[in-house]
């Protein structure tokens, strides 16, 4: 493996760290703070991590990290894939404040088997100038088997983000990617205070192809975000996504389904296949964490089960 922690030529212009367009509803809060700006020591995050096949299991072997995102070296805690390297990104800073660009570029080459997740929770702190945007662009080569399942975006009140992911991957790569965004520091009673959150989510072939493009733009103070085709007045949102040609599309939607439903935890959701067959994907919203999280863990789990025939691993965070 090789390790690189030094700031490094391309990486740090605008053009590798800025996304290439920011919608304009975060767009419109561009500005100067009075403290660190854009491009500041500290204020570009990035983190570059690809892993190749060797010796029967998945290894790192590239990395690049500038604080405040960092990894530790991958795990092999999950009992019925011990070929499969579990990650963890971290930060070195408390979460995500005003003029932070960070970028984050996961390469698994062909046969890989890996599942990536966070340390924790992604907060994004009130911000006064600016905004702060947060990209994970996705590659998949032939063959590979990849799990992206990071905690929730905490968005508080007063911030402005934006997420975009980007997952290209071969015909014969398996993908399952989550995200979720929960309505603010709930336990505090904070909802939906913040300015706004947007965030994208496109799925790609190599050869451009576009297979999805999940487009979200929550911006409680320009109409609400309570009502219908929005939030419907529940405080979590969590998408799974299962990119796959190892089973029929129609076969993973009906998986997810049937882990979602039939239970009284008052949550809304829906299952729907992908265009061109790619896959499924669900949507849950709802008000109580714990039962958003483990809607979304019966789903991967189910998914799981179908496509390598083997439960999710227990993924234990402090």
């Amino acid at each position: 493996m090789t390790v690189a922690t030094a700031p490094g030529g391309h990486r740090l212009t605008p053009a590798h760290y800025q996304p290439p367009r920011v919608p304009p509803e975060v767009l419109r809060h561009a500005g100067r703070p009075d403290t660190l700006g854009v491009g500041s020591p500290g204020k570009v995050g990035l983190l570059e991590l690809g892993f190749e096949q060797l010796g029967g299991r998945t290894e790192l072997v590239t990395h690049y990290q500038k604080s405040p995102l960092q990894l530790m070296r991958p795990l092999y805690i999950d009992p019925a894939r011990p070929g499969l390297a579990v990650s963890y990104l971290m930060s070195t800073g408390g979460g995500i404040v005003q003029a932070d660009r960070l970028r984050t570029d996961l390469r698994f080459g062909a046969g890989t088997a890996a599942l990536v997740t966070t340390q924790a929770a992604t907060r994004v702190h009130r911000m006064d100038t600016d905004y702060a945007t947060q990209q994970v662009l996705i590659t998949a080569a032939d063959g590979s088997y990849v799990e992206y399942l990071p905690d929730a975006v905490v968005p508080y009140a007063g911030s402005r983000c934006y997420q975009r992911t980007v997952i290209t991957l071969a015909e014969s790569a398996t993908v399952l990617a989550g995200e979720t965004v929960a309505g603010g520091r709930l336990a505090r009673g904070e909802r939906n205070a913040y300015q706004v959150f947007a965030s994208d989510l496109e799925w790609r072939r190599p050869d451009g192809q576009l297979l999805a493009l999940d487009t979200v733009r929550l911006e409680p103070g320009a109409g609400g975000v309570d009502g219908p085709a929005v939030l419907g007045g529940h405080d979590l949102m969590s998408t799974f996504y299962a990119v796959t040609r190892r089973a029929p599309a129609a076969e993973v939607a009906d998986a997810l389904h049937t882990a979602v439903a039939g239970r009284p935890d008052g949550l809304a959701f829906g299952v729907s296949v992908l265009p061109h067959e790619a896959g499924a994907w669900l949507r849950v919203l709802g008000s109580d964490s714990p039962a958003v999280t483990a809607a979304v863990r019966r789903a991967w789990d189910a998914v799981r089960r179908l496509l390598l025939g083997v439960p999710a691993p227990d993924l234990r965070k402090c």
